[in-house]
């Protein structure tokens, strides 16, 4: 369980500091300005908007509108200037567009919803070295520490009393685990190694499954999109593919360089084969980071969109609006419960096709 523990803080480190904080370049064209213009009236509803400002990262945590304030959480926003040196504040102080100690949400161009260093005229001068708090990140650290506790406090029950029959989370927890242990690590990585692999894929699966289960609650501190975030489904990959690549055997890397059974004219003089063979050792984690992404946000856009239909047609006339909002809500609900399945499937199917690529890499020649 210590190793379990372990494994799960370094999921934490690895994914919090892939955040998409980190990914984008220093370039900026003419066209992707700062807008110093304060935003015109929304004319009607914008479907669009509306769905990805939900599932997008931000700066800082929305709880709810009352009376068109809008109540939030504001986070830490830590950067790095050239001109500036190391800068921190609430995120709060960007809210409404506003800009603060020379920074400011760029609100449209290649670094839209990205802070981006301004001068005193308001134009662009180069986008920050950026490891802020987001909404994303903050969320991941809470599930973490949800991890953390359920999990120590599963082990010192077990301390407590190794004899006596599970009871409580104990019992809840316990078939789950058995589960990962013995269908999907044993099964597919083998007697011989199965142990040393088990406490991974005990992480993946549920960090993954706790996120998809946050993510569906609309409340605090759930409602982060964050395994529907292509770097966090990126950074859960690369443990994949680290863990498969650093435990690679003999075996592993000759069916690679040197296939058994293939003609010999495939590997000399063009190594076709071991091209192709190295092309699938990247291909299979980019599939993992790819399918996850795909089908969590996919099912969030889903749920927003059949939701949208009600403002929609209600922008047209109220009546429609109203007559349309009970087939909206049995829709909603009826993806919603669809979203719920599919949380629990994503969190498995990743966990067993990692934990088959972790078999193939120990695997012996028969």
């Amino acid at each position: 369980m210590n190793r379990i523990l372990v494994n799960t803080i370094f999921s934490l480190l690895f994914i919090v500091f892939v955040s998409d904080n980190l990914f984008a370049s220093d370039n900026l064209s003419k066209a992707d300005t700062v807008s110093n213009t304060e935003h015109s009236e929304q004319k009607g509803f914008d479907t669009g908007e509306f769905i990805f400002s939900h599932i997008q990262d931000d700066y800082g945590w929305h709880l709810f509108t009352y009376n068109h304030h809008h109540v939030s959480i504001p986070l830490p926003v830590i950067l790095y200037s050239k001109n500036r040196g190391w800068v921190t504040f609430w995120s709060g102080k960007l809210a409404h567009n506003h800009s603060y100690k020379g920074f400011k949400i760029a609100d449209e161009g290649t670094f839209k919803n990205k802070i981006v260093e301004i001068n005193d005229q308001g134009e662009f001068v180069a986008r920050p070295f950026d490891i802020s708090i987001t909404k994303n990140v903050l969320a991941i650290i809470i599930s973490c520490i949800i991890l953390v506790l359920v999990f120590v406090s599963i082990a010192k029950a077990y301390q407590r009393n190794p004899n006596q029959p599970p009871s409580g989370l104990q019992s809840l927890m316990e078939p789950v685990i058995l589960f990962i242990r013995d269908d999907v690590a044993k099964d597919s990585i083998g007697e011989k190694h199965y142990e040393k692999f088990t406490p991974a894929l005990l992480t993946i699966f549920f960090f993954i499954l706790l996120n998809n289960l946050l993510g569906l609650v609309p409340i605090f501190p759930g409602g982060a999109n964050v395994t529907g975030n292509i770097t966090v489904t990126m950074g859960l990959a690369l443990v994949t593919f680290i863990i498969t690549t650093f435990n690679g055997n003999k075996n592993y890397w000759a069916h690679i360089f040197n296939a058994p059974g293939i003609p010999w004219w495939l590997k000399v003089p063009l190594p076709l084969i071991p091209i192709i063979e190295l092309f699938g050792v990247i291909i299979k984690p980019f599939v993992l980071m790819i399918r996850l992404f795909a089908n969590i946000t996919a099912g969030h856009i889903i749920v927003l969109g059949f939701f949208s239909l009600i403002f929609i047609f209600g922008n047209i006339s109220e009546v429609i609006g109203l007559a349309v909002s009970p087939v909206s809500v049995i829709f909603t609900v009826f993806m919603s419960f669809l979203e719920l399945l599919v949380a629990f499937i994503q969190a498995y199917v990743f966990t067993v096709l990692s934990a088959i690529y972790f078999g193939m890499a120990v695997a012996e020649d028969h």
